[in-house]
């Protein structure tokens, strides 16, 4: 049931040790390890090793805020469904943390939104401070999921006024089906009424020229 809500890299993303410094480009300028392969689910990289060994390859960049490894909202959802998760704002883009911060034990004055996991005051009514708080939350209820939901949504063209609009895969495979038989029969063309057997009658009939009278 667990791996059916929790993607199989993500517990390794989140036990990995990022931020040092690459052992095969460490004398280039940008060779700090702050990326992460989800494909091959290996340890973290630098920047240099994601163009020779991950070009093509799912590949997610990891920051630092006070210490503490982030990652970008805008990245992350792509592959994480992130419901539930405390989200930031630093540095203009909005972040999530990867793991719990320990923080001092308050009176709990003021504090209206607690992580359910770490106990860690929220700003707003999330459920979980932090990506491993929620996979902690997934393994003790179940009642939450990583898991990005495949809408397969594709841009058609609509049948009244050719206007683009989003349907899913299932609207789009019953719309086919309704217009198969319509693309290979098409109906005949529709054929012009025919004339009124009361158009004859209707004609207007000429001037009357009465025959001249005959000369006595």
């Amino acid at each position: 049931m667990e791996s059916m809500l929790v993607p199989p890299w993500l517990e390794k993303l989140l036990s990995t040790n990022f931020f040092t410094v690459c052992r095969t480009h460490g004398d280039s300028a940008r060779s700090e390890c702050n990326m992460y392969c989800l494909d091959c689910n290996g340890d973290a990289f630098c920047f240099y090793c994601r163009s020779s060994r991950h070009k093509d390859h799912r590949v997610i960049q990891i920051r630092r805020s006070s210490y503490h490894d982030v990652v970008r909202v805008a990245e992350i959802q792509k592959v994480l469904d992130i419901n539930g998760v405390q989200t930031y704002v630093i540095n203009s883009a909005r972040v999530l943390f990867l793991n719990e911060r320990p923080q001092p034990k308050a009176g709990g004055k003021g504090v209206s939104h607690i992580c359910e996991i770490c106990g860690r005051s929220l700003l707003d009514p999330f459920r979980f401070c932090s990506l491993g708080c929620k996979l902690v939350g997934i393994k003790r209820n179940g009642d939450a999921s990583f898991i990005v939901e495949m809408k397969n949504e594709e841009i058609v063209m609509g049948r009244e006024g050719m206007i683009p609009r989003r349907v899913s895969r299932n609207q789009v495979d019953q719309e086919l089906r309704e217009g198969t038989q319509h693309d290979l029969y098409p109906p005949p063309p529709t054929p012009p009424p025919p004339p009124s057997s009361n158009a004859s009658s209707r004609r207007r009939k000429g001037i009357p020229h009465r025959a001249p009278f005959g000369s006595s």
